[in-house]
């Protein structure tokens, strides 16, 4: 009872100090690239800017850190200097408190998404610490923002480290997502940085399924005290080989960190606001929607095969939510929209509803998987263009890329753009650019592989249960934070 009273008190004092200090960042952020072109901060800001401003931040952001209630930063280990290591790689990347582990690095450089200059306060330190840009909306932003890692990587100690966290995205502590190769591009060393939370009561975390914003920052400033250890591991220095290769390099990078926190490096990885794992040569969610989309339905009273889902096979027909909810018979608004989420909408709101025929044919389990993947074929395969009128329909009809990837993104929640890279890969032994309908279930059926993953995920006995302690599934829940995508 004291302990609830003590965090009602000074959650709401601790946030509101808090906030006043964010304020006062401002300042010093704005002062230091005052009145500067953009040409002049393509180079490091030197003399009294660098000296007035740097310390000023340095100091406001520890106050607001200490204010939260980190009143204890334990460094570990020596932190390189640039040219020993001009890159930084924290991780475990388990919560927005994460930016922390700045102060014991000298407020290193950072990378963050365009879109976050537009946000008070936010953008002007992110302009005070010139950092490197990427747009999700810009294609060519990815490949600027690689050429200025690598010039700034290799100016020789000209530029402040810069400073990543290599797996994109908020996990849960417990494994290492897949690490992103963008820290490796430019081949050099690399220094990790550890970064953990060692309080008797984790209120940090912000991952997938986990608490909300709010209610994380409530929670870590009703805490008497909060502690973060950071620990400076052995430059990595990276081999010919690794140089060269920046996914092996991150993945080796990786294994070292998991194997200094004493916790497993995952292949999971953040795609399409879904947590998924690399099978062979298929990426697949691990826990696709198709599991969600049935414990909505089955919550709304509704037997998947109870649905007459009769749709013309290769026919494109496009259903509205009103028309939706009359074919699956369902009355409740907010389960309709639920539902209807699931599937992907064209600029007009419409979904094709061959995608819905499929997922509750998926989900009835009144076929085998042969039957399944047969309806599969039928419903999204198409005529070749050479093919003569006479022949139009029957074996002829092949499976072409957008065709697989709408079954594979339905049936496994394997990304679409991943999905069409294995299509193409599938074709290269022959000359068309489809799948018969044999090819189709030779790779979804009879691959030793794949074959595995369908059965595994398409039981046509039973719907595939809800996560339960120490599953594959359960491995995932907390791994990433799937509503919110957060970027650094």
């Amino acid at each position: 009872m004291k302990f609830c009273l003590l965090g009602a008190l000074l959650a709401p004092i601790r946030v509101l100090l808090a906030f006043i200090v964010l304020f006062l960042l401002w300042p010093f952020a704005w002062l230091q690239v005052a009145g500067l072109t953009e040409e002049q901060l393509q180079e490091p800001i030197t003399g009294w800017r660098k000296t007035v401003c740097h310390h000023g931040v340095l100091g406001l952001s520890r106050l607001l850190f200490f204010l939260l209630g980190f009143l204890r930063i334990r460094v570990r280990g020596q932190r390189a200097s640039r040219l020993q290591a001009p890159v930084l790689v924290a991780a475990p990347h388990s919560t927005f408190f994460d930016p922390i582990v700045l102060l014991p690095c000298d407020l290193p450089k950072v990378v963050s998404r365009a879109e976050n200059l537009s946000v008070p306060v936010i953008g002007a330190l992110l302009r005070f610490n010139q950092a490197i840009l990427v747009s999700r909306h810009d294609p060519a932003s990815r490949r600027r923002v690689v050429e200025e890692v690598r010039r700034r990587a290799t100016s020789g100690g000209k530029w402040p480290q810069v400073l990543f966290f290599p797996e994109g995205t908020c996990s849960n502590k417990k494994a290492l997502l897949k690490f992103k190769p963008g820290a490796f591009i430019a081949g050099v060393p690399v220094q990790p940085v550890l970064i953990r939370y060692p309080n008797s009561l984790d209120t940090t975390s912000w991952a997938w399924r986990g608490p909300g914003v709010l209610k994380v920052l409530w929670l870590t400033a009703s805490q008497p005290c909060s502690i973060v250890d950071v620990e400076f591991l052995p430059v990595y220095r990276p081999s010919p080989e690794e140089s060269r290769d920046p996914t092996l390099y991150a993945n080796n990078v990786q294994r070292v960190m998991a194997q200094a926190l004493g916790i497993p490096a995952t292949e999971c990885e953040f795609v399409e606001s879904l947590p998924v794992i690399v099978v062979g040569r298929l990426k697949v969610a691990l826990e696709p929607q198709l599991w969600e989309l049935g414990r909505v339905l089955r919550k709304a009273g509704l037997s998947p095969g109870c649905v007459d889902a009769g749709t013309e096979p290769g026919q494109s027909r496009r259903i509205s939510q009103e028309e939706f909810a009359k074919q699956l018979q369902l009355s409740d608004s907010q389960t309709v929209a639920g539902a209807f989420s699931y599937f992907q909408q064209d600029a007009d709101g419409l979904v094709d509803f061959r995608d819905v025929a499929l997922a509750l044919a998926a989900l009835s389990g009144g076929r085998s998987l042969e039957e399944l993947t047969r309806l599969a074929f039928e419903l999204f395969a198409e005529e070749p263009e050479e093919q003569a009128e006479e022949q139009a329909k029957g074996p002829g009809r092949l499976l072409y890329k957008d065709g697989f990837s709408t079954i594979l993104h339905l049936l496994l929640g394997s990304p679409r753009p991943a999905a069409r890279t294995l299509h193409a890969e599938l074709c290269q032994a022959g000359a068309r650019q489809g799948l018969s309908l044999c090819e189709f279930q030779d790779f979804s059926l009879h691959h030793p592989l794949h074959g595995k993953l369908f059965s595994t995920y398409l039981r046509p006995s039973q719907t595939p249960p809800a996560s339960s302690p120490g599953s594959t599934t359960t491995l995932a829940n907390g791994t990433v934070q799937a509503p919110k995508q957060k970027g650094d």
